[in-house]
């Protein structure tokens, strides 16, 4: 999973990006092509969202915690040219790229272009990093504009899954709304929290009519899965094997061991060292299901995916950085059996020639012995994470 909305990749890198894939036979691309910071796909019928949403005034610098922004205008989109451009080229190296219209949360840059959407007064394409408040209206106004959206996202991409994503979506807005009370009493819910997984599966319904099927954060498993989504279980394993048993697809990604925006060793010198450690070695360990799962479920478990998130990571140089080499021991574990994995044997082929296939290609890792000085950061604020210590304070 690629984010192209927090930083934008221009279409020559991301077709790079898509050959250093197929390289390591890693076969589908997952693109966050929408956010709160940006909005990054043409579509015809409503042109403000890359005239107005594609370009925010600055960015965090660092995290949104430490409260700095870098005062320089961020932006760009692809035009739907460039997007089949790209679907191609990954159809040619056996790469489905799998679109992500995130919905009713992560919307502000659509919200800041067409302000009916939203439920408050409008506001500008979002500048900070974190979780948003600013949420769509769950109105038909809404529905019907992301219906329209979506019958030209699938002309795009043949993909049979389309993302809507549907992760962190507060309940604030909602709450003070008059609209969203109404519609949770017309359907019966106690609350509004229903409205969430509602919202996403009238879109999941107008997709399947188009012959499409659903992938959605584990989220919406909290309320009411979409039939036949795929589920892409990123807080742990929780979200993904409730719905295993459930009969659903899934995708695994669990943040404290495949997101490839966090740290990549302890210590100050990791270039804005934000979220958990996730060393070589770590993500050399990961397997799909957990220990001791038992692997008879009704659904089944498609494979896993590394996200990368691009908050901190403002130019292809940085993702090159945060995704290498640590996305060639991603390809190396979906690709093998547990019992074939050797990490030592792992580094001696990494160190005797893979390496060096990287630079070959341009591909700025990060060197085994820690980052080069041009691939440092100082001063730029991260925001460390301690896996164990927020399991113990979660467990009570």
């Amino acid at each position: 999973m690629l984010d192209v909305a927090r930083h934008f990749m221009p279409k020559d890198n991301l077709l790079r990006f898509i050959e250093v894939m197929a390289m390591h036979k890693l076969n589908v691309l997952h693109l966050h092509l929408t956010d709160d910071q940006g909005w990054r796909i043409q579509i015809n019928r409503y042109p403000k969202l890359t005239e107005t949403g594609a370009w925010r005034r600055e960015s965090s610098l660092g995290s949104w915690r430490a409260g700095v922004f870098d005062g320089l205008p961020h932006g760009g989109f692809y035009s739907q040219d460039d997007l089949r451009e790209v679907v191609a080229f990954a159809a040619e190296r056996h790469i489905t790229v799998i679109p992500e219209i995130d919905v009713p949360g992560h919307s502000q840059a659509a919200i800041a272009a067409y302000p009916e959407l939203g439920t408050g007064a409008a506001p500008g394409v979002w500048t900070r990093w974190g979780i948003n408040e600013t949420v769509l209206e769950v109105s038909q106004t809404s529905l019907e504009f992301y219906r329209n959206v979506l019958d030209e996202v699938v002309e795009i991409f043949p993909s049979r899954w389309i993302s809507l994503g549907g992760d962190e979506v507060p309940l604030t807005q909602w709450q003070s709304s008059a609209q969203a009370q109404s519609q949770a009493r017309e359907l019966g819910m106690p609350d509004v929290s229903g409205l969430h997984s509602w919202f996403v599966g009238q879109l999941a319904g107008h997709l399947d009519a188009r012959g499409r099927a659903t992938s959605v954060w584990d989220e919406i498993g909290d309320g009411e899965l979409p039939d036949g989504a795929l589920v892409a279980s990123w807080r742990g394993y929780e979200g993904g094997m409730s719905a295993l048993k459930s009969g659903y697809d899934v995708v695994m990604c669990p943040e404290h061991r495949l997101y490839l925006d966090h740290r990549q060793a302890d210590g100050d010198d990791e270039p804005v060292p934000v979220g958990f450690v996730t060393t070589l070695q770590d993500v050399y360990g990961f397997e799909p299901l957990p220990a001791g799962a038992d692997e008879a479920f009704p659904g089944r478990l498609l494979g896993a995916q590394a996200n990368i998130w691009t908050e901190h990571l403002d130019s292809p140089r940085r993702v090159h950085f945060a995704a290498f080499p640590r996305l060639s021991a991603v390809a190396e574990v979906l690709w093998s059996q547990p019992e074939n994995r050797d990490y030592d044997g792992f580094l001696a082929r990494l160190e005797g020639a893979h390496l060096e296939r990287l630079e070959a290609m341009g591909v700025e890792y990060r060197p085994l012995s820690g980052p080069h000085p041009w691939q440092l950061r100082p001063g730029v604020a991260g925001w460390k994470r301690d896996y164990d210590a927020e399991q113990r304070i979660a467990a009570g």
